[in-house]
């Protein structure tokens, strides 16, 4: 949630923060803010998105400005407006801070500055910290690192900030808890952002943030990392990122979202690259023959994750059950970590997220790590937190993805999760030899098969012109393509805002088909292999009550074809693969329609990419 910028050099800050600041709107975009200094702090902020902030910029001597911060806003504490927009402002004017997190305890603390006679102009817990700053620079008669550390010592919660002061413009201190934040580095320039997407043109050398660490960023001293908790210096641990320009850009693709559709097939080449080999065929995961001991010992895989890393976690229920035989939970993380779950020492806990920021995945962690299973994460972004905290794990190498609503990185967590299952089902000799080779050949034709799909992506676009009016959608599917039914009505809802709802398909007897009448389009993932006869019976069921049928169906199927009211061909591919396949179209489906319906594709309303608060 929330982006954040900042830059301090010896160049022009103002180019630098506002394409920064479009670089990280997927992160929200209810409002904006900017603080430039030239001199004297110029601040400027807007309700809205960065294009309505850029017209605020019109005064000349901002472009002489070497030091800023910005922020783009997904609200949590306070309504989208202007006044509640960072950069926020201490009481006295001279100090400025940019803030992604939530200081849970600032009811607290904002009484007690309100004694000692601060006044607040806005609703945000942001406000009340840069003042508790203020009051710890006064009293304790420090500089603003100093005060910044002795303020975080008394606050509870996640956060990330980057804060500044006018009566020391050679410095920004910035630190993190629980949200990301990482640095650009590059001779006498430093580059400030949420992820490394902002600097990308700029440098490549990057020191990303782990909790409890502050930086000084200093014209004169320059870099000064800190634990504030110890308050002991940090050796910097500055990588160099791999990342290109590109990847963060739209590419001539009116969305984002449609050009990430669209590149999956070189997305799971890039999954399977150096893990599926050949000569001989085999599948060679490091992390996995470094541990196997381990998973041969387990008793239970526990996935925990949130919303599209979920349904990518259930297909790993359905893969790990199926090609392992090793006993498999899925777990909402925003529910693991508020109950009290039972676990074994041999329960290997597996958190599942895009961005490896994921609050309520990142809080389940920690709360795991007290019984001290083994942690095996899956990820995409390289050095996120997730990565950090867990034993070991893999990265799906899906590549940036900027649309708000996951396309590529959930497909590439399904190759790779199905991948896992079929190496550490050989090695725990739970499939044989020919199933393996079998599978591996279908691992090399996967992005073949992707490319397929997207061939037709025209035809899919035809019923999504057909279909854009409707009100609501029921998805249904069985056995392995469940997760499936339940992502596209996800995807559906999350960029048309059409209600839509993901069911097993023989539970639609039990409630839905109450709804079905001729003005709800089901869609129906009915191909050959998998519960066919089964599918099929439920499909004459929807038609029989006037329901309209989207079918997602093999290519050659004449019988399903022949009632359905509209369909997408996928090839003919291993039942294990098919949900990988299937998915593809109904992304397209979800795209169509939301372009259709003139929505906001990659910045659906109230959503945002990254959810790093609670």
């Amino acid at each position: 949630m929330c982006g954040i910028v900042g830059y301090i050099g010896i160049n022009s800050a103002k180019d630098f923060l506002i394409d920064g600041l479009k670089k990280l709107e997927y992160r929200g975009y209810d409002s904006s803010g900017i603080v430039l200094f030239n001199k004297k702090a110029y601040l400027k902020k807007s309700k809205g998105k960065i294009k309505e902030l850029e017209k605020t910029l019109v005064e000349s001597n901002l472009s002489f400005a070497t030091v800023g911060l910005g922020h783009t806003r997904w609200a949590t504490h306070g309504v989208p407006s202007k006044i509640n927009s960072h950069p926020h402002t201490s009481n006295s004017g001279k100090l400025f801070i940019v803030h992604n997190g939530i200081i849970e305890n600032y009811e607290s603390i904002k009484e007690f500055l309100i004694k000692k006679g601060y006044k607040f102009k806005s609703e945000t817990d942001t406000e009340v910290l840069v003042n508790l700053i203020e009051e710890v620079k006064k009293t304790e008669k420090v500089k603003l690192g100093k005060a910044v550390k002795i303020a975080l010592n008394q606050v509870v919660g996640a956060f990330a900030i980057a804060v500044f002061d006018v009566d020391f413009p050679d410095e920004i201190v910035v630190a993190k808890l629980g949200s990301p934040l990482s640095i650009g580095i590059d001779k006498n320039n430093f580059y400030i952002g949420s992820d490394p997407s902002p600097f990308l043109k700029y440098t490549k050398r990057c020191l990303y943030l782990n909790d409890h660490e502050m930086a000084i960023l200093s014209k004169k001293k320059g870099l000064i990392l800190r634990n504030f908790l110890t308050d002991n210096i940090v050796n910097q641990k500055i990588e160099s990122l791999k990342l290109k320009i590109e990847e963060v850009e739209k590419s001539g693709y009116k969305h984002f979202m449609l050009k990430e559709i669209f590149e999956q097939p070189k997305n799971i080449k890039d999954a399977i690259r150096g893990r599926v080999l050949s000569n001989p065929d085999r599948i060679k995961i490091s992390s996995i023959e470094d541990h196997i001991e381990k998973f041969k010992k387990a008793e239970r895989l526990i996935f925990i994750s949130c919303g599209t890393s979920w349904h990518a976690s259930l297909l790993g229920e359905y893969y790990f059950e199926e090609l392992a035989r090793i006993p498999v939970e899925v777990e909402y993380a925003s529910e693991f970590r508020y109950r009290n779950p039972i676990i074994k020492k041999n329960d290997i806990i597996i958190p599942v997220s895009q961005s490896g920021e994921t609050a309520d995945t990142l809080a389940a962690i920690k709360m795991a790590k007290e019984k001290n299973p083994f942690l095996y994460g899956i990820c995409n972004v390289v050095g996120s937190s997730i990565s950090r905290e867990t034993d070991s794990g893999i990265y799906v190498h899906a590549g940036p993805e900027i649309g708000v609503a996951s396309t590529k990185a959930f497909t590439c967590q399904a190759v790779v999760i199905l991948m896992l299952a079929v190496d550490i089902g050989y090695r725990l000799r739970k499939i044989d030899i020919i199933k393996y080779n079998y599978l591996i050949n279908e691992f090399n034709k996967l992005s073949d098969y992707v490319g397929i799909v997207l061939k037709n992506s025209e035809e899919v676009k035809k019923i999504a012109n057909k279909y854009k009016n409707a009100s609501n959608f029921l998805y249904l599917a069985r056995g392995f393509n469940f997760p499936i039914a339940l992502e596209g009505a996800l995807k559906l809802k999350e960029i048309s805002y059409i209600h839509a709802e993901g069911y097993p398909a023989a539970e639609m007897k039990h409630g839905p088909i109450a709804l079905i009448d001729n003005n709800m389009p089901v869609v129906v993932i009915a191909t050959k292999k998998g519960n066919y006869h089964k599918i099929l019976s439920n499909i004459m069921e929807i038609k029989a009550r006037g329901g309209k049928v989207i079918a997602i169906l093999t290519k050659g199927d004449k019988e399903i074809k022949r009632i359905a009211d509209d369909f997408i061909e996928i090839p003919e591919v291993d039942e294990l693969i098919i949900p990988i396949i299937a998915n593809i179209p109904l992304q397209l489906l979800s795209y169509y329609i939301a372009e259709f319906k003139g929505c906001e594709i990659d910045q659906p309303r109230n959503l945002a990419k990254s959810v790093t608060v609670e």
